[in-house]
């Protein structure tokens, strides 16, 4: 048997028995654990089915051989030769899907996410960027049918936003979103600059994923709980009630805010959910730092100091450094144009998995 095979062979075994496990009452009571093998069962599913047939494939192209072997009777020969290289052309498409479909999954990449974009380096001209970046995702949500809200701001002193934060409530929107993290440096001449000389300005980007109840547990008592008056724009609610929610984890003191909903109800839930998610990141980043002991990923890090992409306006470019890929189509780039950038990140990272993990 063939070492894919044999891989294949091991993953339907596994299959059948979370299969069976997803039935057991004693599992079905247990809601973290359920939620869990529920969720493996939906992943094998695909590669169970390719399984299936890629065993015809192999099983056919054997008994194809034995015929040809024994066979004496020239026209059934030839069929058996027609059979075997029809087979041997489908096999290496078949067994390069397989390949692709082996690369172990990020277990988050399926969940929905939070955006954080927050001013760095620039005062000013930084705080414009977090919002022209805020456009440009947020047109990327539209295209893609993704619907999002806007839980949390901190607007600049002239113009822009020191810091914005966003739910975005789509299935897999962090497997698609999470190679943005990190630090996004614009080169451009600000509105603020009378000489016309080009500056150097950065925002840093932190995507995660959002945490459910079952991911994480957090003991109430563990959180402080404080109201204040919203500020900025936002409506005739803001500034007129203590709706504005922080919360604070105190054994780490993770802190989340919210303050644009318009009920503090609504703003307590928000602010629960961002809470989850930074705590249940921290976590993920201590299994990142573990697994990049054994592979140093070249595109998703977890390192959100790190500087991923330049957008030169004088230029017209994009330049994202993890990959050395330059696009010159700024103008379409900055209305949401995503999707090329982010193929190509996934790209990357896969081809790097594959060598990685001999599949």
């Amino acid at each position: 048997m063939n070492d894919l095979l044999q891989k294949l062979e091991a993953i339907n075994y596994r299959f059948i028995e979370v299969g069976t496990l997803i039935v057991d009452p004693d599992i079905i009571v247990d809601m973290k654990r359920y939620v869990k093998l529920t969720k493996e069962y939906k992943d094998l599913e695909e590669l169970v089915e390719i399984y299936k047939k890629y065993k015809g494939l192999i099983d056919n192209l054997e008994s194809s051989k034995a015929l040809l072997k024994e066979e004496v009777d020239a026209e059934m020969r030839e069929m058996a030769k027609m059979e075997i290289d029809e087979l041997e052309k489908s096999r290496p498409e078949m067994e390069e899907e397989i390949k692709t479909l082996l690369i172990p999954k990020d277990p988050e990449d399926e969940k929905c996410a939070i955006m954080e974009l927050r001013a760095g380096t620039g005062g000013d001209e930084a705080c414009i960027f977090v919002e022209d970046c805020f456009r440009m995702y947020t047109m990327f949500f539209k295209e893609r049918g993704w619907s999002y809200e806007v839980v949390n701001t901190n607007e600049g002193t002239t113009k822009g936003f020191k810091e914005i934060t966003i739910n975005i409530d789509a299935p897999a929107a962090y497997g698609v979103l999470k190679f943005e993290s990190g630090v996004h440096r614009v080169q451009r001449v600000p509105e603020t600059e009378s000489q016309g000389r080009v500056h150097t300005s950065a925002i840093t980007i932190a995507v995660l994923p959002e945490a459910e109840e079952v991911d994480i547990d957090i003991n109430p008592a563990d959180i402080r709980r404080d109201t204040y008056r919203a500020s900025g724009a936002g409506g005739q609610h803001v500034n007129k009630t203590e709706s504005a929610i922080r919360l604070t984890h105190v054994p780490t003191g993770v802190v989340a805010e919210c303050q644009d909903g318009r009920s503090q109800h609504k703003n307590l839930a928000q602010a629960m959910t961002m809470l989850r998610s930074r705590l249940f990141q921290i976590e993920l980043d201590k299994i990142m730092n573990e697994r990049s002991e054994h592979r140093k990923s070249l595109v998703s890090t977890g390192d959100r100091s790190a500087k991923i992409r330049t957008y030169n306006y004088p230029q017209g470019r994009i330049t994202d450094h993890r990959i050395n890929k330059t696009m010159y189509n700024l103008g379409a780039f900055m209305n949401g144009d995503l999707q090329e950038m982010i193929d190509s990140l996934k790209m990357a990272e896969n081809a790097e998995k594959l060598k990685g993990e001999d599949v």
